[in-house]
């Protein structure tokens, strides 16, 4: 029995502009079959098993003919797969969806089409334009920039539209932007109309490039504007330098490199996300049991005999209630010990967990515990779940004011050797910032990176002054610290330091 084909729109380029019907048939399909305009990071949404298959298209250099990828889209569907055809933009908008869903209703396959955000309008909007604005413009025009205007048999009514419309999108015409010109102005379009053109519309590495139809060709030929690029026509253009937004984000255009773990990445790399930059994720640490869970198993085993427990992170929260489970246990093991945690996100974490935290200190360092902590330490017993090759300066400190310590590892801190190649060959390219959240994500990243050399002039961003004295000492000297010991301190101390003016836009 065949199965069913679904052409989804997969968006403009930015991921979050992915529908939630798309998402949802990602997430279900057996095959995806995937170009060029539809950003890779949506393959995220398909299931680990799914077949990818990608028949990218570039201009004059297609991976596969639009035959044979229809033959590839009913082959699939015709050995029982649900198959998603992930289309850039939508597949009904220049996107040749019309023929992939003919040659399937020739074929008896049952489809369904899922509209997508289309460049057309989501690329003047991320650049400031609003395709119609009252006053300025009243109708709308999107026109495939594939063809020759002046060729014989023109299938564009260049006599209607030059004047006929008030504002001209034209898709995938960047090789062919003096012929459009030129036939604008030859029917009736004046050579002052304000024109922008807009590279990878939505996506952090987005260009704009504005001038007039009198000096657009050049004004894009001097600043290299290559393909894909939309090109928009009309007086609606001038909106852009009183509405511009996108491209105004503090670290709008820088390539930033996160190095936290997988599992713990997808908060930073939002929020550097949500400020403008070009996130690549790749973890240089992961997190897995210790060797031995002898010491924390004899602490559990009597957790009612302790005053404290001190959890340094989230990671040793989620190991030690993970522990507990595994051994039939739950939080009321732990009796009437109260909880400190050494920062406000440890502290919301444990909250997520059900654990409710007695005690944060102002700063989040181990000196700070210990000067802040609200009882007497003189003779309580302190548990304190973590890493196993965790610093010493907190049970030490404790143990100095009088305190009965037991350190006992819940996890332990190894190398993420899977994006060894794919962080090396990132490297090679230009990059802006490098992400560091620990003193061991800076010993993994060099590690990892080998004879491999840092692009000149890049930004170490230090969650914290260990941190930042570890990346110092790897010979790393423009570094940014935060002030506060937080991923949000992280973020907002990159973005003062790196931020663009507007005046730079």
């Amino acid at each position: 029995m065949a199965g069913k084909v679904y052409l989804v729109g997969a968006g403009p380029g930015d991921p979050k502009l992915l529908t939630l019907r798309g998402a949802e048939l990602l997430a279900r399909a057996d095959v995806v079959i995937n170009d060029r305009l539809a950003n890779p990071r949506l393959l995220k949404f398909a299931r680990p098993d799914a077949e990818i298959v990608y028949v990218g298209k570039v201009s004059r250099d297609h991976t596969l003919p639009q035959e044979e990828i229809i033959d590839v889209i009913i082959d699939r569907a015709r050995q029982g797969n649900t198959v998603v055809r992930l289309k850039g933009g939508d597949p009904f908008v220049f996107g040749r969806g019309g023929e992939e869903a003919e040659a399937l209703r020739e074929a008896g396959i049952e489809f369904e089409v899922v509209p997508g955000i289309s460049s057309s309008i989501a690329a003047p909007a991320y650049a400031g334009i609003p395709v119609t604005h009252r006053g300025l413009a009243v109708s709308l025009g999107i026109i495939t920039g594939h063809e020759a205007p002046g060729k014989v048999e023109s299938d564009i009514k260049w006599d209607k539209i030059a004047t006929g419309l008030d504002t001209l999108v034209f898709l995938m015409g960047v090789e062919r932007l003096a012929d459009i010109v030129k036939a604008l102005v030859d029917n009736g379009r004046s050579a002052q109309t304000p024109v922008a053109l807009v590279r990878w519309g939505t996506h952090p590495v987005q260009r704009t490039v504005v001038g007039t139809l009198a000096d657009i060709v050049d004004r894009v030929r001097e600043a290299g504007l290559t393909a894909p690029a939309i090109t928009i026509v009309g007086e609606v253009v001038g909106m852009r330098e009183a509405i511009s937004w996108f491209e105004r984000r503090p670290l709008f255009g820088k390539r930033v490199i996160v190095t936290r773990a997988e599992s713990s990445a997808g908060a930073l790399s939002s929020q550097l996300e949500e400020l403008g930059a070009d996130v690549d994720e790749f973890p240089v640490i992961k997190f897995v049991p210790p060797p031995d869970y002898g010491a924390l198993d004899t602490a559990i085993s009597r957790l009612g005999t302790f005053d404290w427990v001190i959890f340094t992170s989230a990671n040793g929260g989620e190991w030690f209630v993970r522990r507990l489970d595994e051994l039939g246990l739950d939080i009321r093991a732990l009796g009437g010990a109260k909880l400190g945690a050494i920062g406000p996100k440890t502290a919301e974490a444990l909250r997520d967990l059900r654990l409710r935290v007695d005690y944060v200190p102002s700063e989040y360092v181990a000196e700070a515990i210990v000067r802040e902590f609200p009882e007497e330490l003189a003779g309580k017993r302190v548990l304190i779940p973590r890493a196993l090759e965790a610093r010493e300066e907190l049970p030490d400190g404790l143990r100095a004011a009088g305190a009965d310590v037991t350190v006992a590892p819940a996890y332990m801190t190894v190398t993420d050797e899977s994006s060894a190649d794919g962080l090396r060959k990132r490297l090679e390219d230009h990059v802006d910032v490098i992400t560091f959240t620990s003193a061991s994500t800076v010993a993994n990243f060099f590690e990892l990176i080998g004879d491999t050399k840092l692009p000149r002039g890049v930004t170490a961003a230090c969650i914290g002054p260990i941190t930042a004295d570890a990346a110092r000492k790897r010979g790393l000297t423009n570094v940014v610290m935060a002030s506060e010991y937080t991923i949000e301190g992280l973020v907002d101390a990159l973005s003062r330091q790196c931020g663009r003016s507007e005046e730079s836009v």
